[in-house]
């Protein structure tokens, strides 16, 4: 088999997770080799992500190099994949996920209760700006977009207080150190997939596949396929408030979801348990369990 040509984005932090895939699949004996692609997510880090697209805005032109043949296999952030993928496609593998949390970088090293009233905090993500505004309604939240060091820079030539981003991407840049505060999954849950990295091929490439199931991690693939559905029976795309977050013991599977409105004022979090030989009827189950008490409506207000 010839090296298997992974299609990564050109940050920094989508290299080492591209890589770390790579030597996964050389140590299971297989050759590999990136590719860089550029996204539209990549070339505009100034508007919003609903402006340029929403949903799948890091992730379309991946699956375009795919479908065109030109890569084997798509390297993606899980917590970035849309629940509908490019037709002939499917999810094969996911590596060992990395922490799951919210991470707060602040100025001064402030803590989030710490942070004086009025402080400014960016984020991109709703779901953060929603859980934020519930937690520290006195906090003026403003867009920030931008890689991780882009994100920093801006923090720290004085334009923000804090800023939040996932604790896994600062561990795997090797920036840990610099964060003020790890957020409890109680305070912040996190959005479905977070921390994981997932790999997409195309369904009629069976040699791919195959290899990619040889570095598959069975229960990180569980915990997302469930957090994955459960935005799927919810309607929500990525880039909605909504926090999710599996958990597998044994055989079992709970699952834990946040629904929150734009404002952090009104929220649903509901927890159910399942199997987990069928993660996507757990999340599907707990999905429909919210839309009948109220999620719908919270949905509703932020798509208007």
């Amino acid at each position: 088999m010839s090296a298997i040509r992974l299609g990564t984005r050109g940050s920094e932090l989508a290299r080492i997770q591209a890589n770390e895939t790579a030597d996964a699949l050389r140590a299971q004996g297989l050759e590999a080799e990136l590719v860089i692609i550029t996204t539209t997510g990549d070339r505009d880090q100034q508007s919003s992500l609903l402006t340029i697209g929403g949903q799948g805005v890091f992730v379309h032109e991946l699956e375009s190099a795919l479908s065109e043949k030109r890569i084997d296999i798509a390297v993606h952030s899980a917590k970035d994949v849309p629940t509908e993928l490019a037709s002939g496609t499917r999810l094969c593998a996911f590596l060992p996920r990395a922490d799951v949390r919210d991470a707060l970088i602040s100025r001064h090293g402030e803590r989030l209760e710490d942070l004086a009233e009025g402080a400014t905090v960016g984020s991109s993500s709703r779901r953060r700006i929603a859980q934020l505004k519930a937690l520290r309604p006195d906090l003026k939240i403003a867009e920030l977009r931008g890689n991780v060091d882009t994100r920093l820079g801006k923090l720290h030539d004085g334009g923000y207080d804090a800023i939040v981003l996932a604790a896994a991407g600062m561990t795997r840049l090797g920036r840990g150190a610099e964060v003020s505060e790890f957020l409890t999954i109680e305070r912040m849950l996190p959005a479905p997939g977070q921390g994981a990295i997932v790999l997409q091929a195309r369904a009629d490439d069976p040699s791919t596949v195959a290899a990619a199931a040889s570095i598959n991690h069975e229960s990180t693939e569980v915990a997302v396929r469930a957090e994955r559905a459960l935005l799927e029976a919810l309607g929500a795309g990525c880039t909605l408030p909504v926090g999710a977050l599996a958990h597998r013991s044994a055989d079992a599977l709970t699952l834990l979801a946040r629904v929150l409105d734009d404002a952090g004022e009104r929220s649903l979090t509901r927890q159910r348990r399942g199997d987990a030989a069928d993660p996507e009827g757990l999340g599907h189950a707990l999905g429909e369990e919210l839309m009948m008490q109220g999620a719908a409506e919270l949905l509703q207000e932020v798509l208007a």
